[in-house]
Formats: C-alpha cells, sequence, structure tokens
C-alpha cells in the first residue's frame, strides 16, 4: 500500500510481521529417507486451501528447489511458541522456510511432491515474481529483504496518526531482521533521512533467523520530527530510502517514516 502508483493487491502497510519459535521435523531427513533422483528439480507443497485467483482455480502450492528443500533449517512445524500449531497459523502441519517470505511457508500441508521440472504452479510461476509490466517474465520473490522497524513513540494524536513525545531523554527502540544474511547495524535518522547515526544492537540469543531488538537515546526539543531506521545485514544489504516499484508490491523494505510532534506538557 505504500508504493506509487499502488500495486493491485492487499493493502500491506508494516504490521505483517512477526516473531516465533517453530518446533518440527526438519524436511531433510524424510526428504533423503523418501529418496530424490538424480534428475529432482523442485519440491513441491500443496496446502488444503483451495480457490480461484486471477480466474484461476486452484490448490494452494508453492515448490522449493531442492537444494533449499534440503536445508538443515527447513521444518514441518506443528507447533508455535511452545503449544500445538492453531488453525489459523495452518494446523495441524506447515512448512517454515526460515529466511524466505511468508507466501513459501505452505499452511495446512497436505502433501509433498518432487518434480524433474521447475514447477509452473500459479503461485509459483505468475503471483509472486517483481515484474515491471505483465509481459516480463520477472524474478521469483524468495528472501526476505532487511527491514527495521520503529516502535512508534509516546502516544497518538487522533486525527493526524502523529506520535506526540515530551521533550528530553527518549529511547526510540525497534526490530530488524533479514532472510539474506544476519543483521550487522542499525541506524536511526531523526530528521527525515537528512542525517543517520548508529543505533545499539541487542545481543541476539534466538539465532540467525529472528529479529534483532536495537535501541537509540534521544534527547528532541520542541519541534516536529521524522524517525525513521534503516538496517544492513551481513551481505552487505542496506534498506533503501525509496522502494524500486514491482507490478505485485513485493519486498517492499524502503525505510519507514514515523511522524513526531514534541511537545512540553
Amino acid at each position: 500500500a505504500l508504493l506509487e502508483p499502488r500495486p493491485v493487491s492487499q493493502p500491506w502497510l508494516v504490521e505483517a510481521v512477526g516473531n516465533a519459535e517453530w518446533t518440527g521435523t526438519p524436511l531433510a531427513p524424510l526428504l533423503r529417507e523418501a529418496g530424490v533422483a538424480e534428475d529432482a528439480v523442485d519440491v513441491v507443497f500443496t496446502g488444503a486451501d483451495h480457490g480461484i485467483e486471477r480466474g484461476v482455480e486452484q490448490d494452494f502450492q508453492r515448490a522449493l528447489p531442492v537444494a533449499d528443500a534440503l536445508r538443515e533449517e527447513v521444518l514441518l512445524a506443528y507447533e508455535m511458541n511452545g503449544a500445538p500449531l492453531l488453525p489459523q497459523h495452518g494446523a495441524p502441519l506447515r512448512l517454515i522456510v526460515p529466511g524466505w517470505y511468508g507466501m513459501a511457508h505452505v499452511k495446512w500441508l497436505r502433501s509433498i511432491s518432487v518434480v524433474t521440472e521447475a514447477f509452473q504452479g500459479y503461485q509459483n510461476a505468475q503471483a509472486y515474481r517483481l515484474r515491471q509490466d505483465p509481459d516480463d517474465p520477472g524474478v521469483a520473490v524468495t528472501r526476505i529483504e532487511p527491514r527495521a522497524l520503529v516502535r512508534p513513540p509516546g502516544f497518538p494524536d487522533f486525527m493526524s496518526r502523529t506520535r506526540v513525545v515530551r521533550p528530553g531523554p527518549c529511547t526510540v527502540d525497534g526490530r530488524a531482521w533479514s532472510g539474506h544474511a544476519p543483521v550487522v547495524s542499525v541506524e536511526v535518522s531523526t530528521d527525515d533521512g537528512a542525517s543517520w547515526a548508529p543505533a545499539t544492537l541487542d545481543e541476539s540469543t534466538d539465532g540467525d533467523f529472528a529479529w534483532r531488538r536495537w535501541h537509540y537515546e534521544w534527547s528532541p526539543q520542541p519541534g516536529r520530527y521524522v524517525l525513521s531506521a534503516r538496517a544492513t545485514d551481513a551481505s552487505g544489504r542496506t534498506q533503501p530510502v525509496e522502494q524500486p516499484w514491482n507490478r505485485g508490491g513485493f519486498a517492499n523494505n524502503m525505510v519507514q517514516r514515523v511522524e513526531v510532534a514534541v511537545v512540553p506538557e
């Protein structure tokens, strides 16, 4: 929803993200036990959900290249945060592909098949592609681009949604993550991107695929500000200030803008 012109798609903003601990069985040993032929290309995952998208009746299906399906961290999950998986999260079984966007994490998993040609199902070959025009074959949406989000400080003005903060010491904090490599730095801007200063990354205890907490100590004077944060990962990827456009609106990781009014009591 933040891209201009806005793509025809769901109006995602910045809220559709979470961080969970998944429990399940690794996929790779099951594939090895079943036997993956040398000419295998893709592993196809079929969910129980069935419907019509853009005129195509289909089961929801996504595929992983064999090499990715055999990564040790890929799971068939049946618990989330230490409790049995809930229906809205894909019970009784769902795929978890750490580092990839959510559409790859097939819910309500019904079957797994190995195919010897690149899978051409709708969600693989048509829906989730980064393309500029209808005739562009595009590039598959796979790994999560680096992203940092600011937890809006203070409290909101009802009509404008501008955050109201009192003058003086204020801790600005948030979360950062990337599917390509661990986050190694977060920078914060309080002047709408004119300048940037390093934030402090909290120690990570949840592994390479979890988000990292960060914080920045700020002491503003009365006035109006725009807060932003940008993450950089160990592969050298950094968030853009302006987002490259694509028809699907996918992988939008441009820096967030949080308007703040610093007002004395």
